[in-house]
């Protein structure tokens, strides 16, 4: 177990929801040990910390394949102590109500289905926690905007969620919103932890960068820092095929399809960045965006690259970075058209200016690519 606890506790999971299809009483066992943990039972407490440290020492190490960092890990456990004056406050503004020996907040004047607050047996649920967490946050970082990105099937849940943070005065929930996303199926199945249908980040990753290994040294075998560009390639192979779909669409993964240097995809996008660079290796001369271009083929990329601005602020004010991964697969393709129609080393009067509009491709690219989390390696 300790030599490999994420596996075995995958294992367990989908051991106890399996058996507990034919034993409901296990179900009624998890709930007292939920209630025992939440009540600071030692024996509880302990295991759970060893679960969660475990689990966080996971989460880290792949975030940090990914790039991506957190300033606060506090999870639901956090809010534990933070509940009782909620539920103090709700029935101080007499909002909470007893139903079925439970405790709910009735939100019929939105045409919702009440808030469960407290079961009869007194253990809080995810609303409970969801309330203490949104008054934390609102207090600790009086924030402009709360996103919770979260599968669409939670949509009613936020909805609730808002509702209640409303009735209790706080005008601030509609700063709140709800992100929701489409489902990522496998061989046309849908994804269940539950029933062991999963595909682990930490091996489709692997795998991507294998495949841009593979990849980099059929196209470039003298490349230098080669292990760390198909880590750049493969990774943000991943990371560009989530995020070039609409958010809420739901797509099937397919991870030689993701890894391919031609077509819509991050690699595509990257190795147009990378010629581009290779072109501005080649000279010395200067890149002057004064000059002014006569040649009809720049026009379609320069149209695109004073679109980004636009581009950014669509996708921010939408909440859908798959506006930018669009925009960096148009800009790219713009650019390879361009390139396959000008010779753009020619020395002549044009040719600083031709320099600018490849360098102003680096720079937008990249920045595009560095939006959504993704590399840009100078060379491929």
């Amino acid at each position: 177990m300790k030599a490999n606890p994420i596996k075995h506790l995958l294992e367990y999971y989908v051991r106890f929801h399996k058996e507990a299809e034919t034993q409901p009483e296990l179900d009624d066992e998890a709930r007292a040990w939920f209630k025992k943990l939440e009540d600071g039972d030692a024996e509880a407490t302990k295991l759970w910390q060893w679960f969660r440290g475990e689990s966080l020492k996971e989460f880290k190490r792949i975030y940090d394949v990914l790039g991506v960092d957190f300033d606060s890990f506090n999870g639901e456990a956090f809010m534990n102590d933070k509940m009782d004056p909620v539920i103090q406050e709700l029935e101080d503004k007499h909002l909470l109500h007893e139903s079925q020996g439970a405790e709910i907040v009735d939100l019929s004047k939105y045409d919702m289905n009440p808030a469960l607050i407290r079961k009869s047996d007194g253990a809080t649920l995810y609303m409970t926690r969801d309330l203490a967490a949104a008054i934390y946050r609102h207090n600790q970082y009086d924030f402009a905007q709360s996103l919770y990105v979260v599968g669409m099937e939670q949509k009613e849940h936020f909805e609730q969620l808002k509702a209640v943070l409303l009735e209790m005065g706080y005008d601030w929930a509609n700063d709140i919103h709800h992100i929701p996303f489409g489902l990522i199926t496998a061989n046309g199945k849908k994804l269940s932890t539950r029933k062991g249908n999963v595909i682990l980040l930490d091996k489709v990753l692997q795998e991507a960068v294998d495949l841009a290994q593979d990849q980099i040294a059929a196209k470039h075998p003298d490349l230098k820092h080669a292990d760390a560009v198909a880590k750049a390639v493969g990774v943000g192979a991943v990371v560009f095929h989530d995020l070039k779909s609409e958010r809420k669409d739901s797509f099937d993964f397919n991870l030689e399809e993701v890894v391919r240097f031609e077509g819509e995809t991050g690699p595509y996008v990257q190795y147009t960045n990378a010629r581009a660079h290779s072109i501005l290796r080649k000279t010395d001369v200067q890149p002057d965006a004064h000059v002014q271009l006569t040649d009809d083929h720049a026009w379609p990329v320069l149209k695109q690259l004073a679109a980004f601005p636009d581009i950014v602020l669509r996708a921010a004010n939408e909440y859908e970075p798959s506006v930018i991964a669009k925009y960096a697969l148009r800009l790219a393709k713009s650019f390879n058209q361009y390139y396959a129609h000008t010779k753009v080393l020619v020395d002549d009067d044009e040719l600083a200016g031709r320099l600018a509009l490849v360098q102003s491709v680096t720079v937008v690219l990249s920045a595009a690519l560095g939006l959504l989390g993704v590399q840009a390696p100078a060379a491929m």
